[in-house]
C-alpha cells in the first residue's frame, strides 16, 4: 500500500502540469542575439560567456604550446 502512494506521487510530480513552471525565453534570447551591437554571436551572452570563451582559448593554446613541447622533444635522441 505504502509503495503505491509513492508511486502516485512520482506520477503527480512527473504530471504535464510541471511543465507551466517554465516561462518561454525565447523571444528575449531572439532580440539579445539580433541586436547590432557589433559583438560576435559567441560573446552576445555577457560575461559568461566572455569567461568561457577566455578559458576555451588559454586551454587551446595551452594545449598546443604543450603538444609542440612534446613534439620537440621526442625529435631529438636522448642520452642514455
Amino acid at each position: 500500500m505504502r509503495a503505491l502512494r509513492v508511486s502516485q506521487a512520482l506520477i503527480r510530480s512527473f504530471s504535464s502540469t510541471a511543465s507551466h513552471r517554465f516561462q518561454n525565453r525565447v523571444p528575449e534570447k531572439q532580440k539579445l542575439f539580433q541586436a547590432d551591437n557589433d559583438l560576435p554571436v559567441h560573446l552576445k551572452g555577457g560575461g559568461t560567456d566572455n569567461l568561457l570563451y577566455r578559458l576555451t582559448m588559454a586551454l587551446t593554446l595551452g594545449g598546443t604550446v604543450y603538444s609542440l613541447y612534446c613534439l620537440g622533444w621526442a625529435s631529438f635522441p636522448h642520452k642514455k
